[in-house]
């Protein structure tokens, strides 16, 4: 708990500084002596409490409550906006003031006009006040807009918005202090009260139209490096997660898609709670365990690939092993795994194996259930599939991460747990002794035989997201914020990193391409896959060779560099098959594809 603590406030103190919250800070420092000198002491206090709450509040929260309510998912940061208007009309004029405080009037009240007008303010800035994503409001978010709601994600949130409300506290006093010693603002109460409410309309108008990415484009982000050292290595996750060795994007070693995740819904057991911290550091040992009973499917939405797409329950199942496997359709991690998991499900079918698949979704085309289907037939998967929407079965086991495999015993004890790609054949081994423990007799064909394609490369790039709310290896100088822009190549691209260039349309999972839209990106791998959607053309330059692939349909994964499969008989390419040194992708798409993110093998 003392290390969430540091973690949140140190992370919010980095936030609180960051180039981002200067669009705000006019508004943070004019709030202190709007009102009056002595009349408003408490007002800057006011003004960050507000803030602080409601940022805290629709971080945590406010994905679930949107996705609960049939509302846009803009709607909070339209509120706020809104509010900030009106604030910024009644300290312009005082009939609006008037007006807005009209249904506050029969409410007892002591100095009101000035606390509630400096505490509704913070409350507006709150809600449009979305700081740069830190590896720690990162975390948050993901909790939040998952389930992952419990009393670490509430001390972590409280520390971030604590640090964070500190450096603006400190300007808000700065700005009363100012008020209090200069006769200039204690003769100008009425011109100050206007300055500053054009201040707050202009703010509002600048958040409107994106205007204020201008600060960020002009100045540099100099907090970067000491968020990079808040999440070294991923001790951000680790923390939320309570385990050793969980992280975000791609698992080091393990080759698991690891995201924060969603977390505790239906707490596991600790048994099985402690089987899962040793897979996912890789300590937990090779052989059979005892990790308590199997947790319910619960919350499933749809069942795929059953007679009558019928749901199928543990307690039905008894007397088999089975293998419960995450997956999401898009993961190239799963993919890769998937084949195994067919081919286990094919050979050892007959002699009381059962897989199911459950579907986890990471992206949200990946909640459609006919996204799902095609991605289960285009990779072969007959087994069962449940379609785990709202990440109940996923909580139950406390899972986290794509993929992930459960093994159950005939009796319905866990007797497994393995998290991510790779140790195919002691997976494979450990199905064949729980088969012959459920019927000593039973003959088992041969072991099957799958090219383990797992990537061993220790400098392998990682998972690259797009989208701006996990875009956490972008580089350009345009900020990435929602909205659709132009961006523009720089001279140079750091490692692991990629910048945009052309017309983009920008949301939080993804990029739409719009007009000469490019990506560059820097890389280190083998191979190169896009994870994108839509109707139209990507074409792909590395190594001074350019291919195009045509894209149709829902959003899925793209080869756009195999270099396994070109190196045959070539010493340079032999060389980079082994994955040496940072190379360079440039990479086209025509308009109205839609791409997510860049993984690697």
């Amino acid at each position: 708990m003392i290390t969430l603590l540091l973690i949140g406030f140190v992370g919010g103190l980095i936030t609180g500084i960051s180039p981002c919250i200067l669009p705000v800070l006019p508004v943070i420092f004019l709030s202190g002596g709007v009102q009056g000198v002595q009349a408003d002491r408490r007002r800057p206090y006011l003004v960050v409490l507000g803030l602080t709450l409601s940022f805290a509040a629709f971080t945590l929260v406010g994905t679930l409550l949107l996705s609960a309510l049939p509302l846009p998912q803009d709607i909070i940061r339209w509120a706020g906006l809104t509010v900030l208007v009106l604030l910024g009309a009644g300290m312009l004029f005082p009939q609006v003031e008037a007006l807005l405080e009209r249904p506050f009037a029969r409410i007892p009240q002591r100095r009101v006009a000035a606390d509630r007008g400096a505490f509704v303010l913070g409350l507006a800035l709150g809600a449009v006040y979305v700081p740069c994503a830190g590896p720690v409001l990162a975390a948050i978010t993901v909790a939040g807009a998952t389930g992952r709601i419990g009393a670490d994600t509430l001390v972590l949130t409280m520390a971030f918005a604590v640090g964070t409300a500190l450096p603006l506290l400190a300007f808000a006093l700065a700005g009363r202090g100012i008020a209090e010693r200069l006769r200039w603002f204690r003769s100008r109460q009425r011109g100050i009260r206007i300055g500053a409410g054009v201040v707050v309309i202009a703010l509002a108008v600048a958040l409107t139209f994106h205007v204020t990415d201008a600060v960020q484009r002009a100045i540099p982000d100099y907090t970067s490096a000491l968020n990079r050292a808040v999440d070294s290595p991923h001790s951000v996750a680790k923390a939320l997660a309570g385990q050793q060795g969980t992280g975000s994007g791609t698992g080091s070693g393990t080759g698991s898609d690891d995201g924060a995740g969603a977390g505790a819904g239906t707490a596991p057991s600790f048994a099985l709670s402690d089987c899962v911290q040793g897979a996912s550091t890789g300590e937990g040992p090779a052989g059979l365990q005892d990790c308590g009973p199997a947790p319910a499917l619960s919350g499933i939405q749809q069942w795929l690939n059953t007679p009558g797409d019928a749901p199928v329950s543990l307690s039905s199942l008894k007397g088999k092993v089975v293998l419960i496997d995450f997956w999401a359709y898009s993961c190239i991690n799963c993919q890769r795994a998937i084949t195994h998991v067919n081919a286990w499900y094919s050979a050892y079918r007959a002699d009381g194996l059962e897989v199911i698949g459950v579907h986890t979704p990471e992206y949200a085309f990946e909640h459609v259930p006919g996204n799902v289907a095609a991605g289960a037939k285009r990779l072969g998967i007959g087994y069962p599939v449940a379609l785990d929407n709202n990440y109940k079965t996923w909580n139950s086991f406390g899972n986290q991460s794509w993929p992930a495999d459960y093994l159950i015993d005939s009796t319905g004890t866990v007797r497994h747990v393995g998290i991510g790609e790779g140790n195919y054949a002691g997976t494979e081994s450990l199905i064949r002794q729980l088969l012959s423990a459920a019927d000593p007799g039973v003959v088992l064909p041969h072991p099957t035989d799958v090219a383990d394609t797992t990537p061993t490369s220790a400098t392998q790039t990682p998972e690259t997201y797009l989208g701006a709310a996990r875009a956490d290896n972008y580089a350009g100088r345009t900020p990435l914020t929602p909205g659709t822009k132009a961006f523009a190549y720089t001279a140079s691209v750091p490692g692991d990193a990629f910048t945009l260039a052309g017309s983009w349309t920008v949301s939080d999972e993804s990029l739409t391409a719009k007009a000469d839209a490019g990506i560059t990106l820097s890389f280190e791998a083998d191979e190169v896959y896009l994870d994108v959607g839509g109707t139209g053309t990507i074409t792909a330059t590395v190594d001074g060779k350019t291919t195009t692939r045509r894209v149709s349909g829902a959003p899925n994964i793209y080869t756009l560099v195999d270099r396994k499969a070109g190196a045959q008989g070539s010493a340079q390419g032999s060389a980079q098959a082994q994955g040496q040194g940072q190379d360079t992708l440039r990479v086209t798409l025509s308009p109205g594809l839609s791409a997510y993110s860049f993984t690697f093998g």
